[in-house]
Order: structure tokens, then sequence, then C-alpha cells
């Protein structure tokens, strides 16, 4: 009962941080565009995981036969995916960030069947189906709001791209330190992301960056959100089966559309609701699927 309720709260800690990271880069990236955002994160992050990797004395060693794999996994899921949730949140809402991407358990379905072969239940095939009508009534479908709909977009495709990566994650041996596999595929996003961030850095204005607002918005980014929040969740799931962890999955949504409400005046419409509903619904069905 004790690990039940300290793994709870671990999941729902880490559920609440990466809620609260969508307000932050709303915020932040009206002086950092996203791509510098993602590279100063990982700078940030990196530093912190190197750190605790030490501390703890983590076993750094990876086969060259997973190095392909590990590769792939910083490339889809700490580069593209994230560049895209930060230029969708930008262009969006904190909500619609939160919401949308709140869809990645259920699209890992689809890409569980592909990869892993896992069986593709009636079940699951509803809980896509309702995931994706959720997000498309978030993005709005005729909606004369462009950027609205194109940060639906990129948001989507940050989505599917991390539920590919995790996916892909599962390849890899299960005596690997999440702590090491997130550092090397940070590193990974960070070499391919240099060569355009660097020629750019000049164009943030340093003055903006100086305001505690903002450099506490990168050390919340990359420390609390990145770091933290990824070892209290993986924390939390040795705690508790990972059917039952992914219900605290949801709190990053709701806390996400509450703190954009609270903290940045943002209007939660009807539609937002029942595309939210839908996405929730999708997810809660792969969550109970009975392996």
């Amino acid at each position: 009962m004790k690990n039940t309720l300290l793994g709870s709260l671990y999941l729902t800690l880490a559920s609440m941080i990466w809620g609260g990271m969508y307000v932050v880069v709303k915020i932040v990236v009206s002086v950092i565009p996203p791509l510098e955002l993602v590279w100063m994160r990982y700078l940030v992050a990196i530093v912190a995981l190197l750190v605790i990797g030490f501390i703890t004395r983590q076993n750094w060693r990876i086969e060259k036969r997973y190095f392909i794999l590990i590769v792939a996994i910083g490339l889809i899921g700490n580069t593209i995916s994230i560049v895209a949730q930060e230029t969708g949140t930008m262009l969006s809402t904190a909500q619609m960030g939160a919401i949308i991407t709140s869809s990645t358990p259920a699209f890992m379905v689809i890409f569980a069947r592909l990869i892993l072969k896992e069986q593709l239940t009636l079940k699951k095939g509803i809980s896509v189906l309702l995931a994706t009508i959720g997000v498309l009534l978030i993005v709005g479908i005729g909606d004369v709001n462009l950027s609205s709909t194109l940060g639906g977009i990129a948001l989507l495709i940050a989505a599917l791209t991390w539920g590919l990566m995790s996916v892909l994650v599962k390849r890899l041996p299960s005596d690997y330190s999440q702590i090491v596999v997130t550092t090397y595929s940070i590193l990974v996003a960070l070499i391919v992301l240099t060569p355009f961030v660097l020629p750019r850095l000049h164009e943030i204005s340093i003055s903006q960056l100086a305001h505690p607002t903002i450099w506490g918005g990168l050390l919340y980014l990359g420390i609390v959100s990145t770091a933290g929040g990824f070892l209290l969740w993986n924390r939390g799931l040795q705690m508790l089966n990972a059917s039952s962890g992914g219900i605290f999955f949801f709190f990053q949504p709701l806390v996400g559309t509450l703190l954009g409400w609270l903290v940045l005046e943002e209007n939660i419409v009807v539609a937002f609701w029942i595309g939210s509903i839908l996405i929730l619904t999708g997810v809660l069905f792969v969550i109970n699927e009975k392996k």
C-alpha cells in the first residue's frame, strides 16, 4: 500500500509538471523561437541528467547493435516531436498543446501493431478513432484561424512521433537505465539541432533572455520538466504497473488547461471540451485494454 501511494504521488507530480510545461513554453517562446528553445532546454537537461547519472553511478555502456535505435529515438522523439510540440504550442494555445499531445498513448497502438506485432483489437481501434476525432474537433475543421489550425497539426505530429518513439524504446533491453537512454537521445538531438541553432542565437535579445521569467522558464523546462519529470514518472511506474500508471497521464491536460486559463487567460470553448472528452475516452480504452 505504501508503494502504491508513493508511486501514485510520483506519477501525479510528473504529470502536473508536464501540464505546466505548456504554459511555460507559451511564455518563453515569445522570446526564444521553438528551435532555439528546444536546444537550450536540452542543454540544461543534459547537464542535469549527467550529474544525476554520475551521482547514481549509472552504467553508460550501450551495445553497438542498439546504437542506430538510440539515434532514431533521439531524432524522432527528442528532435522532431519536441520541436513540433513547442512550435504547435506557440501557434495555438497551452490548452491545445496539453490536450492534443495527450492522445499519444492511443496512437502508440498503431505503431505497436506495426513494429512490435502487438494484436490490434476492436477496443484499441475504437480508441484511436475517438482520439483522432477529438483532435480534429480541437484543431477546428473549417476554423478561419490559420495559426491555431497549423498549431494543431504540429501538435498532432508531435503526438504521433512521440508515440512512435515510445514504441521504439520498448525494443531496447529492459535492463538499460532510462536515465542513460534519455541522456544519449538528448545528446543526439543536441548534435542535430546545433548547426541550425548556432547561426541564429545572436537574434535572441540578451536583455529579454536575462529576464527572470525567461531564464526561470528555461530552468523549469530543462531541469524540472525534462530531467525531474522523467525521473518521477519512471520511478512511479516502477511502483505501479504500466496500465495503472497511464491513468495519471491525464493530470497533464487538466493542469495544462487550468493553467492556460488562469495564467494566460485562454478561453475554453465547448468544442474543446468535447474533443478533450473524446481523446481522454480513447486513451482510457487503451489503458484498460486487457492483455
